[in-house]
């Protein structure tokens, strides 16, 4: 027997994959197998793919089968906790379990987040430092925890008792492990972020830390699920928080820009600057924590003046406050260096505590101050929370295409990410060159791409829509209400209610209602519950997995809401026949980092609306009517009341990014088709 013969094959991937749908109690589709071949050949000559697969496609499975079957180590993000669940807790090991006998091997998996998301054991017994209980708990529930167990009546108390009760038995010590939750500020008590952690080699409880074993299975896992926002701390920071891998595949990758700017992005507050002055006031000398607060009572006065808007120039009073800012925390942190008080218990806690407190504010008070052309800088303001100042990347592609692409296979996949015909849009926001100029999305693609390079510097990739096993065009009907009034800035539009109010009752109820804000959400809800007898729930009232459980159990009921409602709701059957979208969901023209991403288009030749407003709206679009067919048998409308989709230019840009439904603009047509959906359900 030559050397040859005597290496075992390798299962053909056609093989494993039956082996994986038969395992999960799935069907075998298409478009399924389609992309466990793309995946396949991506990964095994080092590409990269970006690829659209339907709602029931069975994504997850196209992916991780041929990933598996590589043998490489893979990192898989996800955007969303639903789906880390998914994978970790359902496909993953019953895949596993499939491939086994066939691969001859049994691949470890794991789940990795961010610190903050694990119980700190040494939060949870040496406590809060007393400058931070000052700032966290009013007198009577600082009481409470002074007085023990028997005094902790408040929602906080019972909820950190719960938690103390919880870690003598969870093993992993995650949140989400903890069932029902605790409030945000609970949780705050008994966990650090990877700036305030000791590190496992000074904390006391460095060999149970339940962070480090969650690094440490990581490492020896060969299939790591963790969360877009952990990836962009990995890539783009250079933080080694990820364990090294040949093989990246994003899932609910639409989202990723969204995410990665956000880690990208940074704030300062005129709370957050106290902390920092709070946190560091014993251990650094009284000359630094004077100049420390003496800028931050500069800084303070300043944001009292502030008016929500960009900033397109740092003010002069603005920039002279976080001069002083930077310098005063830089001081400290130098002073810290140099000082110890051992009248301050657990010294060490509280002085990474104050380092990271005060390396936020130095390295953002720096940024804005430098007020970089790639940056957009603006003032927020909140009814509870006061002022912000905020900086946001004005544009991430770079970042992506130099720190995402390079040493390992990307596979990004998600339903929407071919919006308006092809995938040149979605490209150009991750620093991809397009994959060719189509004349109206393909501009829109290359006008996105901003700082993108020329294509001989991009990373070679290839686009793949592999479809979706519904019958769009049989299932569901996209109707326009074209002969509505386009909607304006400002106030209720009665002959849009009016519209609305009548799909409802010909639906029978069983209405998703998505709306631009929660004004709007709220206004319909109050007019239909005076003029239909059908529930209505609406989004704040409950929480929302509350309302969507009781949307979903009761086929009459109509669930209105806003942004969280366009991507997060799945409810097939005859629950959710109706999807309304009130208008076409563009940014707001105020938003500052949206407004600036347009303009910056632009200045460059491109054209600002189509690749970014449109764009935004075109990816929502498409999320929110997804929410319709969710199953082989579903079937119904998605009805915009917005009369702009059919009669503006942009229009068919929008309408190619949605599935393929019947496409009508009769009303008449569709209360109709819903009457008869509905008697057909009844």
């Amino acid at each position: 027997m030559s050397e040859a013969s005597a290496l075992p094959t390798r299962p053909a991937l056609s093989d494993l994959l039956h082996a994986a749908v038969t395992a999960v109690g799935g069907t075998e589709r298409p478009g399924q197998v389609a992309m466990a071949e793309a995946v396949a050949e991506a990964v095994g000559e080092g590409t990269h793919l970006l690829i659209q697969a339907g709602t029931g496609t069975g994504k997850s499975l196209g992916y991780l089968v041929p990933a598996l079957a590589q043998g490489e180590r893979v990192v898989v993000a996800t955007a969303t906790l639903a789906l880390q669940r998914q994978l970790v807790e359902r496909d993953l090991p019953r895949t596993v379990e499939a491939l086994h006998p066939l691969l001859r091997r049994r691949p470890e998996y794991a789940m990795l987040k961010g610190r903050s998301n694990y119980l700190c054991l040494h939060r949870l017994h040496e406590g809060v430092p007393a400058e931070e209980e000052d700032a966290l708990f009013d007198p009577v529930e600082a009481a409470a925890r002074a007085a023990g167990p028997a005094g902790a009546s408040s929602k906080l108390g019972k909820d950190l008792l719960r938690v103390r009760d919880w870690a003598d038995e969870t093993e992993t010590g995650d949140r989400d492990d903890l069932r029902p939750g605790v409030s945000d500020r609970a949780w705050g008590q008994v966990s650090v972020s990877s700036r305030e952690c000791l590190g496992a080699a000074k904390c006391a409880y460095g060999a149970e830390c339940f962070a480090e074993a969650a690094r440490e299975r990581a490492k020896l896992a060969d299939v790591v699920v963790t969360n877009h926002a952990l990836l962009a701390i990995d890539a783009i920071e250079g933080a080694p928080v990820l364990p090294g891998h040949e093989v990246l595949i994003v899932d609910e990758a639409h989202e990723l820009v969204s995410r990665v700017t956000g880690v990208a992005s940074g704030e300062l507050t005129p709370a957050g600057v106290s902390r920092a002055v709070r946190r560091s006031a014993k251990l650094v000398d009284e000359k630094a924590a004077d100049r420390l607060l003496t800028a931050s009572e500069g800084f303070e006065r300043v944001m009292e003046l502030a008016l929500p808007g960009r900033l397109e120039q740092v003010p002069e009073d603005l920039g002279h406050a976080l001069a002083a800012l930077r310098d005063a925390a830089r001081n400290c942190l130098t002073s810290l260096g140099n000082t110890r008080d051992r009248s301050v218990q657990d010294e060490d806690a509280v002085r990474k505590q104050a380092v990271a407190s005060l390396e936020n504010v130095h390295a953002v008070a720096d940024r804005i101050a430098q007020g970089s052309e790639y940056d957009v800088i603006w003032y927020e303001r909140h009814d509870r929370f006061g002022a912000s100042l905020r900086v946001a990347p004005l544009n991430v592609s770079g970042l992506l295409r130099e720190k995402l692409f390079h040493d390992r296979s990307v596979v990004l996949t998600s339903a929407t990410l071919r919006l308006g015909g092809d995938f040149n849009g979605v490209a150009a926001s991750l620093g991809l060159a397009p994959e060719g100029r189509r004349e109206h999305a393909g501009d829109a693609g290359d006008a996105g791409a901003g700082d993108a390079a020329g294509e001989e510097e991009s990373p070679r990739w290839q686009g793949l829509d592999v479809g979706s096993p519904f019958d769009y065009r049989k299932q569901g009907i996209l109707y326009v209400a074209r002969h509505l009034a386009p909607p304006g800035r400002e106030g209720a539009r009665s002959d849009m209610l009016d519209e609305l109010s009548g799909l409802v009752e010909a639906a029978g109820g069983r209405t998703l209602g998505l709306f631009s804000s929660m004004r709007g959400a709220q206004t319909a809800a109050e007019e239909l519950r005076g003029r239909l007898d059908v529930p209505v729930l609406l989004q704040g009232e409950e929480t929302l997995g509350e309302l969507i459980r009781r949307f979903a159990e009761d086929a009459r009921t109509c669930l209105f809401g806003t942004l969280s409602l366009w991507q997060g709701v799945d409810v097939p059957g005859a629950g959710c026949q109706l999807v309304v979208m009130d208008r076409i969901p563009f940014p707001r023209p105020d938003d500052p980092l949206m407004s600036a991403r347009q303009k910056a288009v632009e200045q460059a030749g491109g054209n600002g609306f189509m690749a970014v407003a449109a764009t935004h709206a075109a990816l929502l679009m498409a999320q929110g009517a997804g929410r319709l067919v969710r199953a082989m048998g579903d079937r119904g409308v998605v009805a915009v009341l917005d009369p702009r989709l059919a009669k503006a230019r942009y229009g068919g840009f929008l309408r190619s990014s949605m599935p393929d439904f019947w496409y009508t603009t009769d009303p008449a047509q569709v209360r109709r088709s819903l009457t008869a959906i509905d008697v057909a359900d009844s």
